[in-house]
């Protein structure tokens, strides 16, 4: 028996995305076994793994759609419950999160962000946290200095790209866009323990499978475009049932 190795990608650099690249990605959640609010989220999230937290997270994991970047990934935790909590005793790491959420949605569908009509609001419910598992929005990623200079640093969600942005329609009609570095300072080290590295997080799981919607792409124009390749979902949020 012989191996052809001639039909496989070549090997992708350990090199990090620049800082400041835009690309249009697409979000997978990594499953931490921890039931959410519902039934759609059960064994969807992550427990903290810092003692006496009560922090729940997303664990999501996001894919360059394409472009000079096509596949690489990078990984990042939004907070859904626990840690500080605000004036109103609501968690401040959830609403930071649910900001972000909406900006992906708003950012994958074409939606500006104050239309709040009702049709647009009815795109943005979702049945569950996990209705967000494959969307594909426009994304500016940055890279995060790790505190510890002796470990790597990572790529990170530098923010949602939305509609109103000019890079959006470039973004997400293919076209390259120049990166706008954040040059942040590297932080000071922290006098404690060192940060864990990127290798000794949870190591990227086979991602859930993948809903109709995800391989829908918003065009510069005021419907996004469906391609749908599995029957659609009844019941589900806007690009489960366009």
């Amino acid at each position: 028996m012989t191996f052809d190795m001639n039909d496989v990608a070549p090997q992708q650099s350990g090199d990090l995305i620049p800082d400041g690249t835009f690309a249009k990605v697409t979000m997978s959640i990594r499953k931490g076994g921890v039931d959410g609010a519902n039934e759609h989220d059960r064994g969807l999230l992550k427990a903290s793994n810092q003692p006496g937290s009560d922090v729940l997270m997303v664990d999501a994991e996001f894919t360059v759609a394409e472009g000079p970047f096509a596949r690489r990934k990078f990984w990042q935790n939004f907070t859904v419950q626990g840690g500080k909590l605000d004036e109103q005793g609501q968690s401040v790491g959830w609403k930071i999160s649910k900001s972000q959420f909406r900006a992906m949605i708003d950012s994958a569908l074409g939606l500006n962000p104050e239309d709040m009509s009702e049709a647009a609001k009815a795109k943005r419910v979702l049945r569950g946290l996990a209705d967000l598992d494959g969307i594909t929005f426009a994304a500016k990623i940055r890279i995060e200095p790790n505190r510890n200079p002796a470990y790597k640093d990572a790529n990170r969600l530098d923010h949602v790209v939305l509609p109103t942005a000019p890079e959006w329609q470039k973004v997400m009609a293919g076209e390259a866009v120049p990166a706008q570095p954040s040059k942040k300072p590297r932080p000071a080290a922290a006098p404690a323990q060192p940060a864990t590295p990127a290798w000794g997080q949870s190591q990227p799981a086979a991602a859930p499978a993948v809903p109709a919607w995800s391989s829908q792409t918003a065009q510069p124009a005021a419907q996004p475009a469906s391609e749908p390749a599995a029957p659609k979902a009844a019941g589900g949020p806007a690009w489960l049932n366009p």
